[in-house]
This record gives structure tokens, C-alpha cells and sequence, in this order.
């Protein structure tokens, strides 16, 4: 009797191992998660999220493009709405842009043509430290890159301020913008290479007050010159 229990434990042990080996045999097979695919999509906007909704990225036609968003808040932005037909923003662990790239063109009634690419690195709570820019008026073309010194104060108390004083006539609002520049002092272009809007080719090195103080410059008819200024852009020695 007990020989026959035995027997009939290990038939029905070894058919449950067999059904479990086989399970995660086949568990180990399984089809890989599949995601859906289009061969075109039209879409105005697409937000990348974390989980919890948190904003990291934004790809935007020119109606949906976001305004500044700092902290999670959205300030109004119209300047680029005016100008980019498209952006892709992004945004750090704060919710806060942190660069982006826009494009913007168009022709005019009366024929004036506006081109131009931006791709910018932002400073943190801050404005761009780094761009690159291209722009084309139809007679002219533009090509820079700029590297930028910011403030320590946070960008979001300036677009508090425009957000208190836009209902205000626009002297007053002028004249609350410059009290808050008195206290919080604004950054300056440090380092610039680029052709600029006299045809000319330069590489300049700027002071912290955003003074040109040396420069290597080809100009528009081709004639090189190293240039050393002076903080009032006095040119104080030129080679040749």
C-alpha cells in the first residue's frame, strides 16, 4: 500500500515538473512586447513624459509650440510663436527648458524673405549659454556661434514680472523692467564666431561687460586683420 502511494507521488510530482519546466520554457520564447507602428503619422504636437506626466521633451508645429516653462509653469512666449513655424524643446529634471531647436521662414507680401535655425543650450534656471544660428533675409545670409554668460538669478523671476506688470501702460512697464535690472544684473555674449551683416568673417573674444577686446576679422573684400581693443572698442593695436 505505502509502495503504491510512493508511485503514484512521483507520477504526479514529475507531471507538474514537466508542466512547469515547459511553462517557463516557453515564457523564455515568448514574442517580445510589440509597440504600434504607423508608416505616417500627422500630429500638431507630442509631449515625452515620464510616468507621472513630468514633461522632458516637446515637438510642436507653430500653434502648439509651449511658451517658457520653468518649474513646471507655463510663461507666455510670444516672440517665438511670432517668429518658429516648428521646435523641439527640452526640459531638465525640474520641469525647467533647458535648450531647445527651432526653425522659422517665410516670404512677405511685399517679398521680404525671413530664414533662419536656432539650437540653444540653456544655463540652469537660466537663458541660452550656447547657440548656434543661421539666418537668411533673401539678400544676406548669417551663420553664428556664441557662447553667453547668464546670471545666477533665476529666469523666472523676470516672467513673474512680466506677468505682473502686462496689463500696465507700456511706460510703466518700462520703467519696472529697468528697477529690476538695477538689482539683477543681465549676462553678455563672451565669445563669437560667425559671418555678421556686413559680409565680413569674424572670431571675437569679449570681456565679462560683453566688450569686444580682441578679434580676428576678414572683411568683406577679403583683407585680414588681428585687432586688440580697448573696453571702449578702441582698437589699440591691429596686425598687419
Amino acid at each position: 500500500m505505502n509502495g503504491n502511494k510512493g508511485q503514484r507521488f512521483l507520477v504526479v510530482y514529475s507531471g507538474v515538473l514537466t508542466v512547469a519546466v515547459v511553462a517557463a520554457l516557453l515564457s523564455g520564447f515568448a514574442a517580445p512586447e510589440r509597440h504600434p507602428k504607423f508608416d505616417a503619422i500627422d500630429v500638431e504636437r507630442i509631449n515625452i513624459v515620464e510616468p507621472d506626466g513630468t514633461l522632458r521633451m516637446a515637438i510642436s508645429n507653430n500653434r502648439r509650440l509651449p511658451g517658457i516653462i520653468v518649474h513646471g509653469h507655463e510663461y507666455a512666449d510670444e516672440g517665438r510663436k511670432a517668429n518658429a513655424t516648428a521646435g523641439m524643446l527640452f526640459y531638465d529634471g525640474d520641469e525647467t527648458e533647458s535648450g531647445g531647436l527651432i526653425f522659422g521662414g517665410r516670404k512677405a507680401g511685399d517679398g521680404t524673405i525671413s530664414r533662419f535655425g536656432h539650437l540653444s543650450f540653456d544655463r540652469y534656471d537660466q537663458d541660452q549659454i550656447l547657440t548656434l544660428d543661421a539666418e537668411d533675409s533673401g539678400t544676406a545670409t548669417g551663420q553664428a556661434l556664441a557662447f553667453l554668460d547668464q546670471p545666477t538669478w533665476s529666469i523666472e523671476e523676470y516672467l513673474q514680472l512680466l506677468d505682473r506688470i502686462k496689463n500696465l501702460p507700456p511706460d510703466q512697464q518700462q520703467a519696472q523692467v529697468q528697477q529690476f535690472l538695477q538689482s539683477h544684473p543681465l549676462g553678455a555674449r563672451r565669445a563669437f564666431f560667425g559671418r555678421q551683416a556686413d559680409n565680413s568673417t569674424a572670431l571675437q573674444l569679449r570681456d565679462p561687460a560683453g566688450n569686444i577686446r580682441a578679434q580676428l576679422v576678414v572683411d568683406a573684400d577679403g583683407n585680414p586683420a588681428l585687432q586688440f581693443l580697448d573696453a571702449a572698442g578702441k582698437v589699440t593695436h591691429q596686425y598687419p
